[in-house]
């Protein structure tokens, strides 16, 4: 059985899913906290606030589409829920395609997402350094 705050990020993934902002929002407390800790090709950003939660996501739906939005294992302790997971979107401005492999870290309070932190990598497996190279 998953716990309650598994089942706040879920019905936020589920909104996403279904690229509803308002639904995503009414997920995110007042003062919550959004990090994105930017990529190669994204950058980094912060935001305040459900109403930067909404600037966040609202971004996300009207700047990307999405090709595939994978999540590949939830964590869960306490009020925390890590995610991993991989993407891959499409920039509406000059069809660029962005791909990354990231880890989202969710807090929730009081039945809200208070806290939101992104770590993202859209490095491919070929420009690794060290003494594996490009290997998987």
């Amino acid at each position: 059985m998953s716990s309650q705050a598994r089942q706040i990020v879920d019905e936020m993934f589920i909104a996403f899913e279904a690229k509803d902002l308002e639904r995503i929002v009414k997920t995110f407390s007042d003062d919550a906290v959004c990090i994105y800790h930017g990529t190669q090709v994204m950058p980094a950003a912060k935001f305040k606030t459900s109403e930067g939660a909404r600037m966040f996501f609202d971004f996300n739906l009207s700047a990307l589409q999405v090709v595939y939005f994978n999540k590949t294992q939830f964590i869960e302790e306490g009020n925390t829920v890590v995610v991993l997971g991989n993407e891959h979107f499409i920039s509406n401005q000059d069809g660029s395609h962005i791909r990354n492999s990231w880890v989202q870290i969710y807090t929730v309070t009081n039945g809200l997402i208070s806290r939101m932190e992104e770590f993202a990598t859209s490095a491919l497996p070929e420009q690794y350094g060290g003494n594996a190279g490009g290997q998987a």
